[in-house]
């Protein structure tokens, strides 16, 4: 289970308070694949960003003994200089992977990510897509209780949007995904309940369909 409680998050704007959460106390069951709607601006990488211990209230707290992945289509986190090979070995050396592990990281982030001779070019040569594509592999060489997904299942051509939602897919049974997406139909194949963020408040609905109804509704 994740526990919010008492949650609230805000930014400072031109001495303002912009709220994303204003005291939200609710429960997500475990198990469940969970979409995050809400209008442009609402809060939604924010609040998976803080559903996964990444970002943190301003006050309350959000319990929860998951592992999470790093949120997938959030390019920020790679070190620039270092090619996209190198970043791979440095993140699984940061979990505490062994050498033969690391290796078949390796093989599989460079064949599933298709970034070719740029795998082995530093980062900061890479579009904002090809960073979302190599964490996204990246990602998927680690086994997580839930992973954090960003839009980024509309990145790259259609064969690789393809291959990425069938590696969604098959996590079912083993580990849950919190995806944030404006694509309806998306969310309502991968998702089974959803979050509706709006003007700070959070609404939770044990059926995805709802959660997309209400979100259209508005």
């Amino acid at each position: 289970m994740i526990h919010l409680k008492n949650v609230t998050k805000y930014y400072e704007v031109k001495g303002k308070r912009s709220y994303i959460l204003k005291g939200a106390t609710f429960s997500i069951p475990t198990g469940k694949n969970l979409g995050i709607l809400g209008r442009n601006g609402a809060g939604k990488s924010t609040l998976l960003r803080m559903l996964g211990g990444i970002d943190f209230p301003n006050a309350g707290k959000i319990e929860s003994n998951l592992r999470f992945s790093w949120p997938l289509g959030l390019v920020g986190g790679f070190q620039g200089s270092l090619t996209g090979k190198e970043n791979v070995k440095f993140v699984c050396r940061f979990y505490g992977k062994t050498p033969g592990h690391i290796r078949t990281a390796v093989s599989f982030v460079k064949e599933f990510s298709e970034l070719g001779d740029y795998f082995d070019m530093p980062i900061k040569t890479y579009s904002s897509g090809m960073k979302a594509r190599l964490g996204f592999a990246l990602s998927f060489a680690f086994n997580f209780d839930c992973y954090l997904i960003d839009e980024v299942l509309s990145v790259g051509d259609r064969a690789f949007r393809a291959k990425s939602a069938k590696a969604v897919k098959d996590l079912k049974g083993r580990s849950t995904i919190f995806l944030v997406s404006h694509d309806m139909n998306t969310l309502k194949k991968m998702c089974d309940a959803g979050v509706y963020l709006e003007n700070g408040m959070l609404t939770y609905f044990d059926d995805i369909k709802d959660a997309v109804a209400a979100y259209q509704k508005d």
